[in-house]
């Protein structure tokens, strides 16, 4: 078999079925985008001592910064020095085993020949590695739920918002405990979701993301040594904050931690993202019960087949991806909020393992989520069906009935209604029989008589247009 990675070859279904639904997490989440993010902390870092008066590199010339602005875009032949670099060594620099101080060889390497030769020293200079790697991870989970994640959620509550403005009043048959219960609207149920994912989504974007530049434990030792008179609280809290221009989720300093930021606004976001992910698995969950129902109808699709064997089939397969998928990946998001937030004592690097899988946990939720979309695009809400299923059980009327004849000073009216109702099948006819039965005034009779499932619906439509 070919050593090329394809969509056949790929070991994770992220590569390779659902390629074309994840890639667009490849900027921000792939080997390749972690390497061009810590070209970027580098880069940057560089030209902010560069600003420092009477330490650090010298003041940049404008062409100078143009050499560096072109490091800030990391082209594939160049991605693939740094790899070198690492694994098996580049040119006269032997191997490193380790990322990160390959980065800074290969920027050494790129501006050797650059009027910037003499200033090569201050890449990286009174940093650590986890300096580099938290500002970097922290920008990529930033730029991932900002780009990718955050507007196809968007899109997801575009969809639902349709159907709550499409059935807002259109009555419907309750269930709890999986029993028929007081009527409420298809458009009221939908808004449900729409709110509880409004709500965790704008919760996502308002958490700030810590991030640290203090060196090797936290203490700014370093640059401290180097340059006692620098007040590098407010250099590192600044240089963080110059990394928000643009962005709608920002980064916020951690000036104390250890050698590593602690993740727990990491752990924040993931924990955000899982609650997203399983409200979406709820939604899924009810479709699929509508669907089996015949409440909601699906679009067969043209050449479309939904069993080997049995020709009729149309399967709710997209929204039974999705939920398979949020359920990977909340695997993932609670497994990132338990483990990132504990390191022994000032460091151990088990964390680094599994923050390379944050494109993972995002991928599988970017997966259902496009799952559902294209479930959504596929159905059409089966109105007869449902006020048909909503008819069939004028039992729901019992609260009604027994709580107007409450309000009337009526004797035991729950009781009554309850022999009547509860257990039996019962028919509009049985409750008509027993209002006309009654002692009550004629118009509170009226009152009653006028009662049916379809318009016992409370609030249900203000709510679903609120």
């Amino acid at each position: 078999m070919s050593s090329d990675l394809t969509k056949l070859n790929a070991v994770s279904s992220i590569d390779g079925r659902y390629r074309r639904d994840s890639e667009a997490l490849a900027p921000f989440m792939s080997e390749q985008a972690l390497m061009q993010y810590r070209v970027m902390v580098e880069v940057l870092y560089f030209i902010a001592l560069s600003g420092l008066k009477d330490f650090g590199p010298r003041q940049l010339s404008t062409s100078e910064q143009g050499v560096l602005a072109m490091l800030l875009k990391l082209p594939d032949e160049d991605a693939a020095i740094i790899k070198a670099i690492e694994v098996k060594g580049h040119n006269d620099i032997p191997a490193t085993n380790h990322d990160v101080k390959a980065i800074e060889y290969y920027l050494k390497l790129k501006l050797n020949d650059s009027t910037l030769k003499d200033e090569l020293e201050w890449i990286h200079f009174g940093l650590t590695s986890e300096d580099i790697n938290n500002l970097s991870y922290t920008m990529m989970l930033r730029d991932g739920l900002e780009k990718v994640i955050v507007p196809a959620l968007q899109e997801i509550l575009a969809e639902l918002k349709k159907l709550v403005h499409d059935h807002a009043a259109l009555p419907m048959l309750a269930r709890t405990h999986g029993q028929s219960a007081s009527p409420t609207t298809f458009g009221k149920e939908i808004n449900v979701f729409v709110k509880r994912l409004e709500r965790e989504v704008t919760k996502l974007t308002e958490i700030k993301l810590l991030a640290k530049l203090n060196g090797a434990t936290g203490n700014y030792n370093a640059l401290h040594v180097a340059a006692p008179d620098i007040d590098w609280f407010t250099f590192s809290e600044k240089f963080v904050e110059t990394l928000n221009t643009n962005h709608e989720i920002k980064l916020a300093h951690n000036d104390c931690t250890t050698q590593i930021e602690s993740h727990d606004s990491v752990a924040e976001s993931f924990q955000t993202l899982a609650r997203i992910n399983t409200i979406l698995i709820d939604f899924d969950q009810d479709v699929w019960r509508y669907i089996s129902d015949g409440w909601i109808k699906q679009k067969p699709v043209a050449g479309e087949v939904g069993s080997s064997t049995m020709p009729h089939k149309v399967n709710p397969i997209n929204f039974e991806n999705s939920e398979g998928n949020l359920g990977l990946a909340n695997a993932l998001c609670n497994f990132f909020a338990t483990k990132l937030s504990i390191s022994r004592l000032q460091r151990d690097l088990s964390d680094s393992t599994v923050q390379r899988n944050f494109g993972t946990a995002l991928a599988h939720s970017l997966i259902a989520y496009r799952a559902t979309l294209k479930g959504l695009s596929k159905i059409a809400v089966n109105e007869e069906a449902i006020k048909a299923d909503l008819n069939a059980h004028p039992e729901v009327l019992a609260e009604a009935i027994q709580t107007i004849l409450r309000r009337e000073g009526v004797p035991m009216p729950y009781e009554k209604l309850k022999e009547v109702t509860r257990g039996k099948t019962v028919t509009m006819e049985n409750l008509q029989t027993f209002i006309k039965n009654l002692d009550v005034t004629d118009s509170v009779r009226k009152e009653l008589q006028a009662l049916t499932p379809e318009n016992y619906i409370g609030l249900a439509e203000k709510i679903a247009k609120k």
